[in-house]
Order: structure tokens, then C-alpha cells, then sequence
């Protein structure tokens, strides 16, 4: 059996107690996070948790190579996937994978960024599709996600915007803003939001026009920005009060 198990937004913490269970029980235990960095984990203090060895995965074994899964034919493997297994990048493959090879698998779900939104007083269901801002390198400037941002804006709802993440490095907000603001100018006259390590004791939440926000420093990541679309009389009032308590810096 393989199971695809959450873990949630933050740390080792967040795994459920069933997800928890699951994996102590299971021959092996594999870890990747690169689809959704964990800003509190320590690798020790889940091996100590779990009383097993946690073997980190790099997104070439996971996608091209996932040996894991024949190996689930015989034994119970458990896949540690940072926030909900099947959330932002799924996971979808692996299951295909498991059908051609006749291997049962189960998923243990848990939170994720796509819930913890919520926490800068913006609604949920007032959410259009979610972009992902990449790093610019060379003459690889893709912006096919400001598109995103435009459509849900005639359509005057939010826009979720992941930040690009690659081993050893997170984008900041700072970095996407400056990205957003070269696509266009106007950009920098836009409202956003900055939420910063959601699901943590010291997340941050900042509101404001992205020329100012640019100059700020938003402590550890990982970030997210949300493009507001039309904001309810509620959500304004709730977004300015929230980043005016939130801690910006952990």
C-alpha cells in the first residue's frame, strides 16, 4: 500500500494523528517538500516523532523515477508531501502509476494554502484560478501568470499567486513584485496582499499598494501574494486590521 500523506502548512506538527499513525506503521517513509517548502521542518524531530528514518526525495525520483512505488507492492510505503498531497502540484501521476502497477494506495489529506487564505479576511469562494510567479533567468521570462491576474480581475475575483521555489532558494515578495511591476508598470500601483508563513506561530499579513510594499522586509518565507479583486465592505475592513496586528517578521 502507498500512502500519499499531508503535511500540512508549517512543521512536523501539523501531520494529523492519523496520518501520524499511518506512517509509524509503515516499512519505509519517504519526504519531499519542493512542491510545498515547510518553513518550520526539522528532518530530526520527524524521525523522532515517527521512531523511523525519513528518506528525503528530489523532484527527479518523485516525478521520473518514483521507485517507491513498486516497492509498495509488497510493503506499506508513506510519501510525506508538504500541505494536502493532492493541492496546488498534485500528485495525480503517482496514483496513475499505482493503477498500472496494481498497487493500492490511499491518500491522508490535510491543510493547505488553498484553506489557510482564509486567514487574511478574504473570501474563500471569491477566489479565481491560482498562477505561479516564476524566477526570470536569461531570456526565460514567462508571463503567462499576469494573465491569470487580468482574468480574474474582469471578473472581480482574487487572485491566489504562488512564488516560485528552488532548491536552497524561495522567491521573496520583493522580488515578485519587482517581476509583476516590469510586466507592467501599473502594476506598482496595485493593491496586494503579502501572507507570510501561514500556519506558523508568527505569520504576516501586509496590505497595501505593491510599490510600497516592495520596500519591506517580510522576514522567512515561504510567501504568497493575493491580487485582490472587488473587496466586500467586510474584507477591506478585516485585511486592514489583520496587517496591522499580523507580525511581518517571525
Amino acid at each position: 500500500m502507498l500512502y500519499l500523506i499531508g503535511m500540512g502548512l508549517w512543521d512536523e506538527n501539523d501531520l494529523t494523528l492519523k496520518g501520524l499513525e499511518i506512517a509509524r506503521k509503515c516499512e519505509r517513509v519517504y519526504l519531499e517538500t519542493y512542491t510545498d517548502f515547510l518553513g518550520g521542518l526539522s528532518k530530526d524531530n520527524l524521525e523522532e516523532m515517527l521512531e523511523k528514518e525519513v528518506r528525503p526525495l528530489s523532484r527527479e525520483q518523485v516525478e521520473e523515477n518514483p521507485f517507491f512505488v513498486p516497492e509498495a507492492i509488497g510493503w506499506d510505503i508513506a510519501l510525506l508531501v508538504g500541505g494536502d498531497p493532492l493541492v496546488a502540484t498534485t500528485h495525480s501521476d503517482l496514483l496513475l502509476r499505482c493503477k498500472e502497477s496494481g498497487v493500492k494506495y490511499k491518500i491522508i489529506h490535510n491543510a493547505s494554502i488553498y484553506s489557510a487564505i482564509a486567514e487574511t479576511g478574504l473570501q474563500i469562494y471569491k477566489f479565481g484560478k491560482t498562477a505561479t510567479v516564476v524566477f526570470w533567468e536569461g531570456n526565460y521570462k514567462p508571463k503567462s501568470f499576469y494573465d491569470v491576474v487580468l482574468e480574474n480581475k474582469k471578473r472581480k475575483l482574487h487572485t491566489l499567486l504562488l512564488l516560485d521555489i528552488r532548491p536552497g532558494k524561495l522567491m521573496t515578495p520583493n522580488e515578485a513584485i519587482e517581476i509583476l511591476s516590469e510586466i507592467n508598470e501599473k502594476f506598482k500601483k496595485q493593491e496586494i496582499v503579502i501572507l507570510s508563513r501561514a500556519g506558523s506561530d508568527a505569520p504576516g499579513i501586509a496590505y497595501g499598494q505593491a510599490e510600497v510594499l516592495e520596500k519591506g522586509d517580510y522576514g522567512k518565507g515561504p510567501h504568497v501574494l493575493i491580487i485582490p479583486g472587488s473587496l466586500h465592505p467586510l474584507e477591506k475592513e478585516m485585511l486592514e486590521f489583520l496587517s496591522s496586528r499580523a507580525k511581518r517578521k517571525p
